[in-house]
């Protein structure tokens, strides 16, 4: 009966019957729901079911092939990751919206019309915004009702996009859409508000450093990578999303480098991420389509590992701010090494996750003749180390002694951090079983000379900078600051814009309008007092023998007219 389930089912009806249990037994009930959706999807066969008309519509609920079972995979995996992690925490909310939201997630991975990716698309908005809530902090509060509002507006864009393409195409079949067909611009700018394309990025900073430190896991897992399979299915090759890829690996590595908050720090550097993937998706040949979706499945790790070590010196110390950190390696050894391994996996060391898949992008810009395009990501890659690779560990664990001992992170947390860096090596070392999921059959040999000696070229350059900046006194020093970003605009310009409208136009137009609108409403009052007051015309009377006079004359009047 599991096995005939549509994929993510499982975890919402999971989500609805979790508030209902308590201790070990709620939290066994909720590792069995992604384990059991694992061995689910290995019983699934290519083709699709759950086929429905509406409206005249086709629907497909259930669409299976490489592209959706591999998403389907590592959102599974980083849901059990992720609950591991939460294991010491009983928050019946965000456990709750957790599994909806990662449910939501898997079922929209294998949606075959937009319709249904539509239903999916406004779940996962509604569900991950009351993990943001369940930061509850008054912070997170409004953080999440921003964040609502923005990936609500995804979803009227995915709509207004999916209804022109039912009226000009008759159908709603979520496969290549492309640029220039019916709806694209729209269901494109959609996809590209859950990716964070660049001036749409800032929900993200805004949002998940604000999530309680279990709730961040779950956020940096779903929502930017199910739009990276978004984009994958309906626009690859789409050439605009090259631009688009490269700008977002460019532009967050200088708001990283000067960020205090070492969790806003990987909030941008999953905007740099998110780029490679959006990069190789535009250039959409089968090496660059691969290597967009094997980013994508060791990002999800990668990732998860780094927030989860940062969740856990926030966790014990009260703060993730570098400037408040330092020389908790004394304490925390095991988080301080899982720490350095995701360091070493985002910021593509060999060995690691993400040498063997970020290099299939840079493979495949190069094989295409994109010079410009390939030294832009290759300059993002080496920047990855400089802000990432080795901010995060050394001003968290190293720099300067904070005098903080705080105890090492919880048991499960470690567990969770520990399965984590066992996926990131294993895959670093040992591609080959990842290559076999991906959509197209894999070619690419990640370990040749050129490729491990530019990669260390590349990585030894950056360390030296940073060392350099370092002695010299020219990083940015970890202080308490704000960063204003692109959000200011929306958070602070246009709202003082708009109250500045309010007092100095509107309000005095508002009170011109009631004025005159006050003043013909009395002169109307006066002439009908006048006509119909104690001595008006209309309240005089007459004799009955005047008024006979009055119907006789209108009588007469009316016979002639009819005669006539």
């Amino acid at each position: 009966m599991i096995a005939n389930l549509p994929p993510g089912l499982i975890l919402l009806i999971g989500a609805v019957i979790v508030p209902f249990l308590r201790g070990r037994l709620r939290g066994g009930f909720m590792l069995l729901l992604p384990l059991l959706g694992i061995w689910q999807l290995t019983q699934l066969e290519p083709g699709s079911f759950g086929a429905m008309a509406i409206f005249g519509f086709d629907l497909v609920h259930v669409r299976v092939d490489k592209l959706s079972l591999v998403f389907g995979y590592i959102f599974y995996i980083a849901a059990f990751v992720s609950i591991i992690y939460a294991l010491h925490k009983r928050d019946r909310l965000e456990e709750t919206a957790a599994l909806a939201y990662a449910g939501a997630a898997v079922g929209a991975t294998f949606a075959g019309d937009l319709i249904t990716l539509f239903v999916y698309w406004e779940l996962i908005a509604i569900a991950s915004t009351f993990i943001v809530w369940a930061g509850r902090s008054p912070r997170a509060y409004k953080a999440g009702q921003r964040y609502l509002i923005i990936q609500v507006t995804s979803g009227a864009f995915l709509a207004a996009g999916a209804a022109v393409r039912a009226n000009a195409l008759g159908s709603v079949a979520f496969d290549n859409i492309g640029l220039d067909s019916p709806g694209g611009f729209l269901i494109l700018i959609a996809f590209g508000i859950k990716a964070a394309f660049p001036l749409l990025h800032n929900w993200l900073q805004d949002s998940y450093p604000e999530a309680s430190v279990t709730g961040t896991v779950f956020l940096s897992a779903f929502t930017t990578k199910l739009a990276i399979y978004a984009l994958a299915r309906g626009f690859a090759g789409t050439e605009e999303l090259i631009w688009i890829g490269v700008t977002m690996t460019a532009f967050p590595i200088f708001y990283a480098v000067i960020e205090n908050d070492l969790r806003r720090v990987l909030a941008y550097s999953l905007n740099n991420q998110v780029g490679f993937m959006v990069a190789g998706i535009g250039i959409g040949t089968e090496l660059a389509l691969n290597g967009a979706v094997a980013q994508a499945f060791a990002g999800i790790l990668y990732k998860a590992l780094l927030f989860m070590s940062m969740g856990a010196v926030l966790y014990r110390t009260g703060t993730a701010k570098g400037s408040e950190l330092g020389g908790l390696y004394k304490t925390m050894p095991w988080t301080t090494g899982f720490c350095i391994v995701g360091s070493a996996s985002i910021s593509t060391f060999p060995l690691f996750s993400g040498f063997v898949t970020k290099t299939m992008i840079l493979a495949a810009a190069a094989e295409q003749g994109l010079m410009v395009p390939y030294l832009i990501l290759l300059f993002a890659s080496a920047a990855v180390f400089f802000h990432s690779g080795i901010k995060i560990p050394f001003f968290a664990f190293f720099a300067h002694d904070s005098g903080k001992r705080p105890r090492e992170a919880p048991l499960n947390m470690l567990i969770a951090m520990g399965i984590t860096v066992a996926l990131s090596i294993g895959i670093g070392v040992y591609p080959d079983p990842l290559y076999a999921l991906l959509p197209y059959p894999v070619h690419y040999v990640p370990y040749t000379m050129s490729h491990v000696v530019t990669t260390l070229q590349l990585l030894l350059f950056s360390a030296l900078a940073f060392a350099t900046l370092q002695r010299t006194g020219l990083y940015p020093p970890e202080l308490r600051s704000t960063v204003l970003d692109f959000d200011w605009f929306y958070r602070r310009l246009f709202p003082r814009a708009i109250k500045d409208f309010d007092a100095k136009v509107f309000q005095p137009l508002d009170k011109g309008v009631r004025r005159a609108a006050l003043d013909g409403l009395g002169r109307l009052i006066a002439v009908v007092f006048r006509q119909a007051g104690p001595e008006g015309v209309l309240a005089r009377t007459s004799l009955a023998g005047t008024m006979a006079q009055w119907v006789l004359v209108l009588l007469s009047v009316y016979l002639i007219l009819y005669f006539i």
